[in-house]
């Protein structure tokens, strides 16, 4: 009897939430956004992979990079990097201590995530308001500061994915 009184219930809650769920499919719009336009679309695909796939036409160096990141980075990670409101870029040493810091030239295996990063969302106020050339030389001028690359090197969408970073061998490749 007690079995069969809670094979009903367990049916009409079945039911019910069946119902339930089937009738939200025929709800109409809420009337709130919009329809998402294609040219939006494309502007928002701008990845870059690790082999430098999606990477644009542009280029700069550390030595353009410097005057544009005292004016657009420093106020939030300190004017060598150290870090200030925001994170830390530079330094950050072994990464096998209880508190690794880890930072662009500690932890990051690809100099192109550098560039994706940036480009999508620096600088924080302002997101893609930076062009591919600035873009470059931020990058540049970020992996300068941490003695990845030399001041002077030119970075483009060819010579940024040769970029070997300190812990480029320090994750396990997923296949």
């Amino acid at each position: 009897m007690v079995a069969n009184s809670l094979c009903k219930r367990v049916s009409l809650i079945l039911t019910l939430t069946l119902s339930a769920c089937s009738s939200q499919n025929h709800l109409p719009p809420l009337g709130i956004g919009k329809p998402i336009q294609e040219e939006y679309l494309r502007n928002w695909n701008i990845d870059v992979g690790p082999t430098g796939a999606g990477l644009p036409a542009g280029s700069g160096s550390a030595a353009t990079g410097e005057p544009l990141y005292q004016q657009q980075c420093a106020s939030c990670h300190g004017n060598k990097g150290q870090g200030a409101i925001a994170n830390r870029l530079v330094g950050g040493g072994n990464l096998n201590t209880d508190k690794p810091i880890k930072t662009v030239g500690s932890f990051w295996p690809y100099p192109t995530t550098l560039f994706d990063y940036i480009k999508r969302a620096m600088p924080y106020q302002a997101p893609q308001s930076l062009s591919n050339d600035q873009v470059y030389a931020l990058s540049a001028y970020i992996l300068y500061l941490n003695n990845i690359i030399q001041k002077d090197d030119v970075i483009d969408a060819k010579t940024l994915p040769l970029v070997k970073m300190p812990n480029r061998d320090g994750f396990i490749p997923i296949e």
